[in-house]
């Protein structure tokens, strides 16, 4: 297993020691099991970026985009493409989401988290209906 590079992990620490208000008021609903009993972290290092939120047992990554995520879309879709291809799901909320409508943001996030239906195979010709 690659050893996690070190400039990343030193800025993870950083920025969990000074969030945004946004991340400290999403932190306040998420940490220490709180919400749905899942476990999550802040700031993670998933090289090469760093994830606001993950719930690595749901294979989950929250992430909270301030207003200059709005000039960074096409960078966001990769982030978001290539975190995907890692095998997480990634759900994204604004500032402006989280501050006015923090309920609605953990509704979005328990969906996130419920289990998903396995689907099921079409009956075969002559089976079934």
């Amino acid at each position: 297993m690659p050893k996690t590079d070190e400039v990343l992990l030193a800025r993870a620490k950083q920025m969990r020691g000074n969030p945004t208000p946004t991340e400290a008021a999403m932190w306040r609903i998420l940490r220490a099991r709180q919400f749905e009993g899942v476990k999550f972290a802040r700031q993670v290092v998933i090289a090469p970026y760093i994830a606001d939120f993950v719930a690595r047992s749901h294979k989950l990554v929250i992430e909270i985009d301030g207003d200059t995520h709005a000039l960074c879309e096409a960078k966001d879709a990769r982030r978001t493409a290539w975190l995907e291809r890692q095998g997480y799901r990634v759900i994204r909320f604004t500032n402006y989401e989280v501050g006015s409508s923090l309920d609605g943001v953990a509704h979005r996030i328990a969906d996130a988290l419920a289990p998903r239906p396995l689907s099921q195979p079409s009956p075969r010709r002559g089976e079934g209906f």
